[in-house]
């Protein structure tokens, strides 16, 4: 198992020691800072997958902090365990979980309990991780496949060539019969690996929206409550549609060079930059909204722009301004490679340094600043970006006028806009359920099926519960009836598929709705038009399939 990251924020080194000895059992990578900079200093360079933080501190206090964090678009889902050495009012409590906390520890502190705590999140982190490297080396073993398939097409063109005209068709139906054969399989081996793991992922989003919402309905009128349910429901959702991209194509890439949007980018970290530069500091941009878009490592653009900007604070003591300018132009330092390049500039205009300074500038531990107030690092980090990217930096300074730090980065030459979304056209709209149904749930999964049960008897019908496809059928040989059947798909045994080929064939007029956790359905034989729904579907969905369903029947009669 390896060891996850979890960093600990207290501006006391006592405490600090105290949290280390506790969670060593853990045998996790413990990481200490005790300052809100150090903290982010952390976060920039390091994956951290757990968040200890101290309530009162004297700069800034762990609300303010985590305040920051959430703003970074990385750590918008880390879970965030506040440390209290007070206790805390309610009002306190419920601001903490408003700006992006999961948990809060008492002190004094029980070692079992911060132990499980931050154990349970680590867990998380950890399995989620091996879920993208699964991803990781599906997409490399697709890769793979393709290179291997693109070197036996390129040996058949060699072949073709030296080959008469008369067998050149064959050859070219031969080939385009191995294409689609590798395309078939290579979607068949996604579908394997990232199929079941989807299934449960949107059993559990099931039975966490279908709560919510219920939730949601019998909580009374107050809206800091209602935020909070709401803004659960939302990250339920974006997990609904994390399982939908596994299963229509397995394709998170680990972090590398891509296509970045530097305007983008910038706003999305702006708010950060200003927290790290103060008020005193005026942030001013020149970006073109047409801007190319830079072949480059986000993450790592994103930490270069935090430490150009905490150098210009500290060459700002006074307060001043930071103008950072990105544009395209053809002069270039020497010793760039042929290509496009974009410059962006971050200047200001503070004390500025002389020219033997700027000479050794991106040295690396080189620092102008007292002790403890650097590390020499910033420059060369942002030097070595820069060379690693393909491009170059540049420093230019004059002093008591400022310093502008200048980067050149390759533009990325094959860049596709994503095309608007079609918006489907509205269907007719169709008349609800007005009586009391009695419906069977039939569902493998206990949690899936309470939920769906609780919509139900919600919305005024009377659910029965059926845990497989054979209970589902003894529910019938019992001489009991129905007025409407939802099923799972994916179930031991017998699926729902072949259940609902069973219904159909004893009770021709009873309505069958197959539900699945999967985007899309294989076409059963014997199936026709029968009325499907994607799991997780909210209540409004499975009583729009309700009233599609009995209109079907209606019609049908």
């Amino acid at each position: 198992m390896n060891p996850v990251n979890i960093l600990l924020v207290d501006d006391q080194p006592a405490k600090l020691l105290s949290y280390e000895v506790i969670l060593e059992e853990l045998e996790e990578n413990l990481i200490k800072a005790q300052s809100a900079r150090e903290a982010f200093e952390h976060l920039l360079r390091t994956e951290i997958a757990v968040i200890l933080v101290d309530v009162c501190m004297p700069e800034q206090d762990g609300f303010e902090l985590v305040s920051m964090i959430r703003q970074h678009p990385r750590y918008q889902n880390t879970p965030i365990i506040f440390v209290s050495a007070v206790m805390l009012a309610e009002p306190d409590r419920l601001r903490g979980y408003a700006v992006g906390a999961v948990d809060y520890v008492s002190v004094p502190i029980v070692p079992e309990v911060l132990r499980a705590k931050v154990r349970v999140f680590a867990d998380l982190y950890r399995k989620t991780r091996e879920l993208e490297r699964l991803n990781a080396e599906l997409e490399a073993r697709v890769h793979q496949r393709t290179a291997e398939l693109e070197t036996s097409a390129a040996q058949l063109r060699q072949l073709n060539e030296e080959l008469e005209h008369r067998i050149d068709q064959r050859t070219r139906e031969r080939e385009e019969a191995l294409a689609q054969l590798f395309e078939a399989q290579k979607l068949d081996t996604i579908g394997h690996l990232t199929g079941g793991v989807a299934h449960d992922f949107n059993n559990l989003l099931m039975a966490v929206l279908g709560s919510l919402s219920l939730l949601k309905k019998r909580l009374p009128a107050d809206e800091r409550s209602e935020r909070l349910v709401t803004n659960a429901i939302q990250a339920a959702e974006r997990g609904t549609a994390l399982t939908q991209r596994l299963l229509a194509f397995a394709r998170r890439q680990e972090l590398k060079p891509q296509a970045v949007d530097f305007l983008r980018l910038f706003e999305n970290v702006e708010d950060l930059l200003a927290k790290a530069v103060g008020p005193r500091v005026e942030i001013r941009k020149c970006i073109p909204a047409d801007l190319a878009p830079l072949l480059v490592d986000s993450n790592q653009l994103e930490l270069a722009l935090l430490n150009l900007f905490v150098n210009a604070r500290d060459a700002l003591e006074s307060g001043g301004a930071v103008t950072v300018a990105a544009a395209a132009e053809e002069a270039r330092p020497t010793g760039l490679a042929g290509g496009n390049y974009i410059k962006i500039s971050v200047s200001d205009d503070g004390e500025g340094m002389d020219e033997a300074t700027v000479l050794r500038a991106a040295e690396p531990f080189f620092t102008t600043k007292g002790i403890g107030k650097g590390t020499g690092l910033g420059l060369s980090m942002v030097h070595g970006l820069a060379a690693q990217s393909g491009g170059s930096i540049q420093i230019s300074s004059t002093r008591g006028k400022g310093t502008t730090v200048s980067l050149w980065l390759p533009v990325a030459e094959s860049f596709t806009k994503a095309q608007p979304a079609v918006v489907p056209a509205a269907e007719e709209p169709v008349k609800p359920v007005s009586r009391s149904l009695s419906i069977l749930v039939v569902d493998d999964d206990a949690l899936v099926r309470t939920g769906t049960v609780a919509m139900l008897e919600d919305l005024g019908h009377l659910p029965w519960e059926a845990a497989s496809a054979s209970q589902a059928l003894e529910f019938f040989a019992g001489g009991q009836e129905c007025d409407l059947v939802i099923t799972d798909h994916a179930m031991p045994g017998m699926t729902g598929a072949e259940l609902a080929r069973h219904l159909r064939a004893a009770f021709p007029n009873l309505p069958v709705i197959l539900a699945s956790g999967y985007v899309e359905l294989t076409e059963d034989q014997g199936l026709g038009r029968m009325l499907r729904m994607t799991k997780p579907f909210t209540q409004e969905q499975l009583q729009a399939a309700m009233d599609e369903a009995l209109r079907d029947k209606v019609a049908a009669a």
